[in-house]
């Protein structure tokens, strides 16, 4: 029996049913899973949510993160945005979008920042990472800490840029907390997010979500992601007079139906949400660094290590303990006594006992007084003849000084910088209170304004607490000058 030959022109229709079948079909069926979550974002109360708790590819909304965890060390002193941060070999071979940097080339943090904020360059926030943590590995240990903090317990990091990575998972609901989390723990650079361009250091660069940006009315952030197997995501927030809405959408299946979602659910949450809300900002983290070691057989291997203070800072010497002189004559100058610090309480209240009572109407008190000075015998004033008994006793009533003050009373302070508007004087301030509570506690803030901005003051110092606390400060690398009793 003769084989039947396939004529040609049926055969590439064979050909192209073929391939339809075997690679069309199964990539529409991998088509990225859809999740969206909305909020109201003064309270943080949900109005819309589908599939939002399913563990999903974030792709480049990884990026807020490795932004939160940048503005947030920069506040604790770890670096500036001034460090000039040299590129890897590793973050210079990432992939795109990307800035397009060197390796061994030297670039500030700002401009890293910049980039990823904007452009969503990967090799940016690999750089980020690694200045910040040393290896990707490390900051990504950071990443997990910060996010369980945070209350996204359904997030998992791998990588501080987002590409598609086994275990790299989030959430639409956890995404949200962190775009919450970004416009209220950090107003002063939240402003990045609306920004259509932005000088990168060695270019200038454009927003990947300026078509939203320009589209919506209100919308000012806040990041964009895709990759393959992700799709086509969005974190947006838009405020409109005193309302404003964060919305998050994974798995769109291109820019223009996602932005078109997300523009739904904006006008959805602006419908639902009420005209007046209290603002009630989420809490931000205190920071907390855990250390996982390995464990030994039967025990758990998790160390945890609070970062809240300075490991060292520059303390002044404490001052040798000086020695009181009592000299008190009642009846021969061999009554002169040599007392310490300590012991001087206990040794006025002796001598009350046991000195003859004194005529109550004797007004020579001036007569009568208790001499602080050094142990050394060259530095004894000469005894003068008083009454012991009304001297002994009005040291008593009165507070025993075992040093005398040089520093002009409680009327230094210190400055902690100047800054455009009084509201970031008195974050500022705050934040500076809470983290140098040893130095700074019952002191005065007070902003004060000037031609050229809002100083932000700690007043009702000492000489010395005003000298320790900037010492302390310049330790956490806060800038700090001391204020005069004329300056505050």
């Amino acid at each position: 029996m003769k084989a039947r030959r396939i004529q040609p022109a049926r055969y590439g229709l064979f050909l192209f049913a073929a391939i339809w079948v075997l690679v069309i079909l199964p990539l529409s069926a991998i088509a990225a899973p859809y999740a969206a979550y909305v909020i109201d974002a003064r309270t943080g109360k949900e109005i819309h949510a589908e599939n939002a708790d399913t563990r999903l590819h974030p792709a480049s909304l990884t990026k807020m993160m490795t932004l939160y965890i940048a503005f947030q060390a920069v506040e604790r002193g770890e670096l500036s945005l001034d460090t000039q941060v040299t590129i890897s070999q590793n973050a210079a071979s990432e992939p795109p979008s990307k800035l397009g940097m060197r390796p061994g080339q030297k670039i500030a943090l700002r401009y890293l920042i910049r980039a990823a904020a904007v452009k969503s360059a990967n090799d940016a926030a690999t750089a980020i990472g690694e200045a910040i943590e040393g290896s990707e590995a490390a900051f990504a240990r950071r990443m997990n800490r910060t996010a369980k903090q945070l209350g996204m317990t359904r997030t998992t990091f791998k990588n501080m840029h987002g590409l598609t990575e086994n275990g790299h998972l989030s959430t639409a609901r956890d995404m949200t907390a962190m775009g919450r989390h970004l416009l209220y723990d950090y107003p002063q650079y939240y402003n990045l997010f609306s920004r259509i361009t932005a000088d990168a250091g060695v270019r200038k660069v454009s927003h990947t979500n300026r078509r939203f940006l320009g589209s919506y009315k209100g919308a000012d952030g806040i990041k964009t992601g895709y990759t393959r197997a992700a799709g086509f995501n969005l974190t947006a927030s838009a405020e409109r007079g005193n309302e404003r809405i964060i919305v998050t959408v994974f798995g769109g299946k291109s820019t223009a139906s996602r932005n078109a979602k997300v523009a739904e659910l904006m006008d959805l949450g602006f419908r639902r949400a009420p005209s007046s809300a209290p603002l009630s900002k989420p809490v931000p983290p205190v920071y907390a660094d855990v250390e996982y070691a390995p464990a030994a057989p039967g025990a758990a291997g998790k160390t945890i290590r609070l970062v809240g203070a300075v490991t060292a800072s520059k303390r002044p010497q404490l001052r040798p303990r000086s020695e009181v002189v009592v000299v008190a004559t009642a009846t021969a100058p061999e009554a002169t006594s040599v007392v310490s610090n300590s012991d001087i309480t206990a040794a006025l209240r002796e001598a009350v006992q046991t000195a003859p009572a004194a005529p109550a109407a004797t007004p020579e008190s001036k007569d009568a007084e208790v001499v602080i000075a050094s142990a050394q015998a060259s530095a004894r004033p000469e005894p003068r003849p008083k009454d012991v008994t009304l001297a002994v006793q009005q040291a008593v009533e009165q507070e025993i000084v075992t040093r005398v003050s040089t520093s002009g009373g409680r009327h230094w302070g210190v400055n902690v910088g100047r800054f455009p508007s009084r509201y970031a004087a008195e974050k500022v301030l705050l934040k500076t209170a809470l983290a140098e509570m040893s130095t700074l506690d019952g002191t005065l803030r007070k902003v004060v304004q000037r031609p050229q901005g809002f100083d932000a003051n700690f007043l009702g110092m000492s000489r010395e607490s005003a000298d320790l606390a900037c010492r302390r400060l310049a330790a956490r690398n806060v800038s700090c000058f001391m204020i005069g009793p004329s300056e505050g």
